[in-house]
């Protein structure tokens, strides 16, 4: 079950398969997880691509707009996604 500080959403990996990402704030960290279907174990994604970065940093800007997390959020997230992915451009 989802714990209140979690944020998920559903994508594809690279096999085309649907898989469910969630992400949670420990201390000054982002922690990953995915499952396959619903009553998979949850299993720790170490190292989570752009793309679910991404995906987290537009939760985070809607959950501001509701006053759910704060401003500074957005801009720690940004800042780290650009130390990750220096090519790209959130």
């Amino acid at each position: 079950m989802a714990s209140k500080g979690d944020i998920g959403w559903k994508r594809r990996d690279e096999y085309g398969e649907r898989i469910q990402v969630k992400a949670k704030k420990v201390g000054d960290r982002w922690l990953f997880r995915v499952r396959s279907k619903r009553f998979d174990e949850w299993e720790d994604h170490p190292s989570p691509p752009l793309e679910d970065w991404l995906e987290l940093l537009d939760c985070v800007r809607r959950r501001i707009q509701r006053n759910l997390i704060p401003e500074i959020e957005e801009q720690l997230l940004l800042k780290f996604i650009r130390e990750q992915f220096p090519g790209e451009h959130p």
